[in-house]
């Protein structure tokens, strides 16, 4: 299996590359960052995703995968920001992101996905 992909996820739960995680992770194609902390809990703002910003190259596509309920929202500035960066955003339910994420990284796009695993 190639590295960063997602084998499991339920509520609270991630299995990447055979290690659990247990709090919300950015995954990228060579390595997982775990802790993934938002400025504010529920929301999505540029400074929260400083880590993907800072990438070299950029990502093709970044998933946000938005909880177990998908209550995570992703502010306008995200989205504009990658939008001037050339990178596609992808917002769904953490349960489908993580499905979005595999398949993306199966057809060789380089693609990060930020993934809350609760609510």
């Amino acid at each position: 299996m190639k590295d960063g992909f997602i084998e499991f996820y339920d509520f609270g739960v991630m299995v990447v590359n055979g290690k659990r995680y247990t709090s919300d992770l950015i995954v990228f194609p060579e390595t997982v960052l775990s802790g993934w902390w938002r400025r504010k809990g529920h929301e999505v703002c540029v400074e929260d995703l400083k880590e993907v910003f800072n990438r070299t190259p950029l990502p093709e596509v970044l998933v946000i995968g938005t909880g177990y309920s998908g209550l995570v929202k992703v502010l306008p500035e995200v989205e504009k920001a990658l939008r001037e960066r050339g990178v596609k955003l992808i917002t769904q339910p953490t349960s489908e992101a993580y499905k979005t994420f595999n398949e993306l990284l199966r057809n060789g796009k380089r693609v990060v996905g930020a993934f809350h695993l609760t609510c």
